[in-house]
């Protein structure tokens, strides 16, 4: 495989680039789903929830999250451009820029986070096995191997990671990981355990979206290279939804009867349960470095569309090294508030982008490419109403932000944010292309 072929700009992927399968496409997107932060994310939701409100938290949230991406992810296969290039056909060319820089951040924010988790757990490895944690230097040497995956590129990663390595190792882990979580006593202690309030049962599906959510803006980077929309939307959707709701459900049950005192001591608590259990989380913490060159690829790709003609190389090595940066001077805070914030900025853009694809019929043809406009200010309105009423009935951010939000009375409805932050913006969204004539003949078929 040529550089060209594993550095791809965002111009359309030609035919001899679309090579992934859907069953390569599963591979990628369990393997990104197979992650210590998600066990972590699940074990947010507990004790304030009960086991069983959580794990129906987890199951209505990852259907809704899934589902999502899946559908992006087709769309992404039949624009096979980038996600945010993508986005120029319902927002313009320049109104695509804000959605960019929004996600060029949270690509960035998630680079740190992944490299936090998976330095954390190296240390703890090694401080079980030598004595020593040596965090600071875990960071560099997984930051440097994020780095050489986002240099591979998706097709390179598919074909001399996934393929050979990871398609062995992954399922072996995570049932490694679920036998420790179940066979630690107390489950049926847990299992009837109330739940101690300050999350509800749509709060804790607001945080399991978010944690899928957070792959929409970045699921064409990697299908744009699908053979087919199909092949893409079902080893996306399936792909991630596995790993997505096993672990989430077993962050909860660890958090619960490992006696663990809160999300961030977990992989400590994996590496103090024996050799086999170091082994697997030795492999947990090397498959987690995937995760890390994902959001440090979709980051450089995403600056592209602001710099088309940037070396997306040169970009790779500028997001992964911020995102190492970050991760040696931050610490492991505030995750619960950054997936609520995901939720606000990207289930309402997806509702966006979803209506658009709707009203054109259901298709995007790659020939035709090019934005309708510089700016579509009514889809940017849409998205920015929903992202609105989404802080509006779930406030996050600063707390200043925070006080003059809960100054305006949200109503105390028990069905979270994202499905009115998703209908609203969908239904301006809509309203919006019917209004401009952007109307395909199709769409009403479709």
């Amino acid at each position: 495989m040529n550089e060209r072929a594993t550095s791809w700009g965002i111009e359309p992927v030609p035919e001899r680039l679309r090579v992934l399968t859907g069953l390569d496409l599963g591979l990628l997107w369990g393997n990104l789903g197979v992650s210590l932060l998600v066990v972590v994310a699940g074990a947010i939701l507990v004790p304030a929830l009960s086991l069983p409100a959580a794990l129906t938290a987890i199951l209505i949230g990852c259907l809704i999250g899934n589902l999502m991406l899946a559908v992006a992810g087709a769309i992404g296969a039949q624009a096979r451009v980038p996600a945010m290039v993508v986005l120029r056909r319902p927002l313009g060319e320049r109104g695509s820029y804000l959605p960019t820089a929004v996600n060029v951040v949270q690509c960035l924010g998630w680079t740190v986070f992944e490299l936090l988790v998976i330095a954390t757990a190296a240390a703890a490895l090694s401080d079980e096995l030598f004595g020593f944690e040596a965090r600071w230097a875990w960071t560099l040497a997984f930051g440097a191997a994020a780095l050489a995956l986002g240099l591979l590129g998706p097709i390179g990663i598919v074909r001399s990671v996934l393929r050979r390595v990871a398609i062995w190792v992954v399922p072996l882990v995570v049932a490694y990981l679920a036998w420790w979580a179940l066979t630690g006593g107390g489950l049926e202690d847990a299992w009837s355990r109330p739940g101690e309030g300050g999350l509800s049962l749509w709060q804790g599906i607001d945080i399991v979206v978010g944690v899928t959510v957070s792959w929409v803006p970045l699921a064409a980077d990697y299908t744009r290279f699908a053979r087919t929309p199909r092949g893409a939307f079902w080893g996306t959707g399936v792909g991630y939804f596995v790993p997505d709701a096993m672990l989430l459900g077993l962050g909860a049950v660890v958090l619960l009867t490992r006696d663990v005192a809160d999300a961030a001591a977990l992989p400590a608590a994996i590496a103090a349960g024996g050799l086999v259990a170091l082994v697997a989380l030795f492999a947990l913490t090397a498959a987690e470095t995937d995760e890390a060159f994902a959001n440090a690829y979709s980051g450089a790709v995403s600056l592209q569309n602001l710099v088309p003609r940037a070396p997306q190389r040169a970009l790779v090595m500028l997001t992964t090294t911020i995102g190492t940066a970050g991760a040696l001077v931050l610490k492991l805070t505030s995750f619960q508030s950054f997936l609520f914030l995901l939720g606000s900025c990207f289930v309402p853009l997806f509702a966006v982008l979803l209506a658009d694809w709707l009203a054109a019929g259901c298709r995007y043809d790659p020939s035709d490419g090019r934005a309708r406009t510089s700016v579509n200010g009514g889809a940017v309105a849409a998205w920015v109403a929903g992202f609105a009423v989404y802080q509006w009935l779930s406030p996050t951010g600063p707390a200043w932000w925070v006080e003059q939000v809960e100054r305006l009375d949200p109503p105390d409805w028990q069905i979270g944010a994202t499905l009115p932050s998703f209908g609203v913006a969908f239904v301006l969204a809509l309203g919006v292309a019917v209004a401009t004539g952007h109307v395909h003949r199709g769409a009403v078929r479709a």
